[in-house]
């Protein structure tokens, strides 16, 4: 074989080793944006994912490859000619592996596509843009940030009750063991008449919420034979004239092995970007959470005059029960803004004998509109029971939500001693989102902070 082409082989084998490397480096790039967060976010002020940074540097990086490439072998290419069609062919060849090798980095960018086909989702029945690892969203913990969150009530900035909630009587509780946390260990407050007003579970660092109305008079907080009297809030507006924080000493404190994870996801016509995302991500969110002690169940809901109200599944540990489960189901149905929450925390909190004592336990709602008015009774007794079994009842709220969406999501997360979750503009997917009344916060994607809720629960 000529000297001549051996060089020319030998340029276009490094031409296709780069594109393959460049290939390898972008699948590496946009599997690393899983664990990353974007710069602090605060109002409208925007910033970019690690998915889409990642994306762009791939970009960057193949066009000075390619811009570098030109310049080396030009000079050099001009005054050769392909002197067989063995060569031609063997270019062609080379420059289509080349190509397709580059072009495949774009397919390797959501992970859960490269899964168990068994765990794949069917054909949608509607378009949609969802996408595994590419929804972004921020959280907020308003009992963590609670003199930022009062002062917008008494100002006014933000306006209670919505739906009949008013989580700004708080009464913070301590309990310890010995000097440290304990958990899982219930805590009661009550009237000066021993009725009962509010129950919680103390979390993980010992911590649990009680919450009581305007105008009600709280005189005492009970953990077992541990007792401290307390006053509620003033009703003149002029500052805070109640107790806020007691530390209460418990004769116990439990370690739990076992967690149970619930979905429960709004399916109208509105939300097909987030059931395509959940169809598409849940395998992954499973394996990252897998501890062997962890069981799911994912529920769906619409609204009076649809398909179903509700549909309610059990908890299992086969994750491919609810992969079927999700890919099942598909976005229809609604009408109205309003829709079934009440019925379907009836359903899965309030009437659920199936969440275990020994378990943590949490519970995402992912919707985007309000329950309807005239439910506050059946909403009450569900956020209620949630806190005193310790059910973390997390609100993913979605795009078109509006305030009161909001509020109420802040409510249930700040009584249930949760997490308020919210989606984001950033990725692109789907209609406008509501920017919440908060302070600073991170962009990340959706997937890390499901995944950094569900871990968090345990010891």
């Amino acid at each position: 074989m000529k000297k001549m082409d051996i060089r020319k082989i030998t340029a276009m084998t490094a031409a296709l080793v780069m594109c393959i490397s460049m290939a390898s480096c972008g699948q590496a790039d946009t599997s690393s944006a899983k664990g990353g967060k974007a710069a602090k976010k605060s109002g409208t002020t925007k910033s970019v994912t690690d998915a889409e940074t990642a994306a762009e540097t791939t970009t960057a990086a193949a066009k000075k490859a390619e811009a570098s490439e030109d310049a080396g072998y030009e000079g050099e290419m001009a005054d050769m000619k392909m002197e067989t069609a063995a060569d031609a062919d063997m270019a062609m060849t080379t420059e289509g592996m080349a190509l397709d090798a580059a072009a495949k980095s774009d397919d390797a960018a959501s992970p859960a596509l490269a899964g168990d086909e068994d765990i794949l989702p069917g054909e949608p029945d509607t378009a949609v843009d969802g996408k595994a690892f590419v929804l972004t969203a921020g959280e907020w913990n308003d009992n963590n940030n609670w003199g930022f969150f009062t002062n917008l009530a008494k100002n006014g900035t933000i306006n209670f009750p919505v739906f009949g909630f008013d989580p700004t009587h708080r009464i913070a509780v301590t309990v310890t063991k010995d000097g440290e946390p304990a958990r899982e260990q219930l805590v009661e407050l009550l009237d000066s008449d021993g009725n009962l007003i509010w129950m919680a579970k103390s979390d993980k660092n010992g911590m649990a919420y009680v919450f009581y109305k305007n105008g009600m008079k709280p005189a005492k907080v009970r953990c077992g034979e541990s007792v401290q009297e307390v006053t509620g809030d003033s009703n003149d507006g002029q500052g805070d004239a109640g107790t806020n924080e007691v530390t209460l000493e418990a004769m116990d404190s439990k370690k739990l092995d076992d967690t149970q994870v619930m979905f429960i996801l709004d399916t109208t016509g509105s939300m097909g970007d987030e059931i395509a995302y959940l169809q598409m991500d849940f395998a992954s969110i499973a394996e990252d959470v897998d501890d062997g002690h962890t069981t799911f169940s994912v529920n769906f809901y619409r609204d009076e005059g649809d398909d179903y109200v509700t549909k309610c599944n059990r908890f299992t540990n086969n994750v491919k029960v609810i992969q079927d489960d999700l890919n099942r189901e598909s976005a229809t149905g609604g009408g109205d803004f309003p829709e079934a929450v009440a019925e379907i925390l009836e359903e899965t909190i309030t009437d659920n004998d199936e969440w275990s004592e020994s378990a943590n336990k949490i519970a995402f709602l992912i919707f985007d509109a309000p329950p309807h008015d005239g439910k506050e009774d059946k909403l009450e007794a569900a956020v209620q029971t949630a806190a005193a079994k310790g059910i973390h009842l997390v609100p993913v709220v979605s795009s078109g939500a509006d305030r009161d969406t909001e509020l109420f999501g802040r409510a249930i997360a700040a009584e249930t001693n949760s997490n308020y979750i919210f989606l984001t503009d950033d990725s692109g997917v789907g209609g406008s989102h509501l920017e919440p009344i908060i302070g600073d916060y991170d962009v990340e994607l959706l997937h890390d902070i499901i995944v950094r809720n569900i871990t968090s629960l345990r010891d």
